[in-house]
């Protein structure tokens, strides 16, 4: 029996509505569309992380000048080329020993910032080390593993460096200094509070436009160069300084430093107009000092590390009555 015309037209209805099949060329294209996107995707997150190892490399790997003079060519001091270890025997350090002219048991170590050598022009170290030479202080100017001419090696924000200024401490006592004192600026600053954390070799110190690697600090100058933002940058970097320098950024004692009380004398020496290193850091750590002879200075539209500079008069005045209070509290 034949199907009557109803139900050929309830079939028609049935049929019509199975959705069209959808072609292979229309799947290709958004097989492609996808694998593009991802493509791109997959392209920025890969720059955006090669951006941050980048940055990383640069900032374990400064561009440092050769010393281009000496102590006698620059201010007629007679000094002797010495080379000595690191505290923890990692490297050997090389610098000078500029003795007092009449002989002398104390002893300031000079310890330069990040991206610089011993000579550091734009101090200029010269002429501080010509003033504590003049003091009747002998001198020890010397270069960070960074700023090595015969065997460089990487910064590590004061980890690695604190052990290598300890070298130099080490070396002023054997030496015969019973007083020494470590003046540092910038990263040379905030790797003196880190050794001094661990020595009780380090009599006084004075800290000159004090930088202390720390996650605030290290985005601060990245912004100061490229507009990143502070998450996940903090991350990946904290991940890669590991791999490309051998030091994590939370083994650097950070925190310690800015609660720590140190029981030694510590002259603070900062400008407001410190684009590397804001001031308040200074006031931060100035506070926690409760040495009656511990000082601080903040000068008013001063540069990182151009204060003597700006200021010279003020400032060997400053450091001056520092280095006489110690004496007196001494005697």
């Amino acid at each position: 029996m034949f199907p009557t015309s109803k139900s050929n037209s309830h079939l028609q209805r049935d049929v019509s509505t199975i959705p069209p099949t959808i072609s292979p060329r229309l799947i290709r294209f958004k097989h492609i569309i996808v694998a593009l996107v991802l493509s791109i995707i997959f392209f920025l997150v890969f720059c955006f992380i090669a951006l941050h190892a980048f940055i990383a490399w640069v900032l374990s790997n400064p561009t440092v000048a050769p010393v281009y003079s000496n102590p006698m060519l620059a201010k007629g001091m007679a000094y002797e080329e010495v080379t000595f270890p690191a505290i923890d025997g990692s490297r050997n350090v090389n610098g000078w020993y500029i003795p007092a002219e009449s002989q002398s048991s104390k002893t300031i170590v000079l310890s330069h910032g990040y991206g610089a050598n011993r000579e550091e022009s734009w101090v200029p170290m010269y002429d501080l080390a010509h003033y504590a030479h003049q003091q009747n202080f002998n001198v020890i100017m010397f270069d960070y593993g960074f700023a090595s001419q015969n065997s460089r090696g990487v910064a590590t924000g004061g980890k690695a460096e604190s052990k290598q200024l300890l070298g130099a401490v080490q070396l002023a006592k054997q030496k015969g200094s019973q007083e020494v004192v470590v003046w540092g600026f910038s990263m040379g600053a905030g790797t003196a509070l880190q050794a001094a954390l661990v020595s009780k070799d380090i009599d006084a110190m004075i800290l000159d436009s004090t930088f202390l690697l720390e996650p605030d600090t290290l985005y601060h100058n990245i912004q100061n160069q490229i507009n990143l933002p502070r998450q996940p940058t903090l991350q990946l970097l904290t991940m890669l300084f590991p791999v490309l320098n051998g030091t994590s950024l939370n083994s650097i004692p950070y925190q310690e430093v800015k609660t720590k009380d140190y029981d030694i004398p510590i002259l603070f020496i900062h400008g407001t107009k410190d684009d590397k290193a804001p001031y308040p850091m200074a006031e931060l750590l100035a506070s926690n000092q409760t040495n009656p002879k511990s000082d601080v200075w903040i000068v008013d539209d001063a540069h990182h590390e151009l204060i003597f500079r700006e200021h010279p008069k003020e400032y060997l005045r400053k450091v001056s009555t520092f280095l006489g209070n110690i004496k007196l509290a001494q005697q």
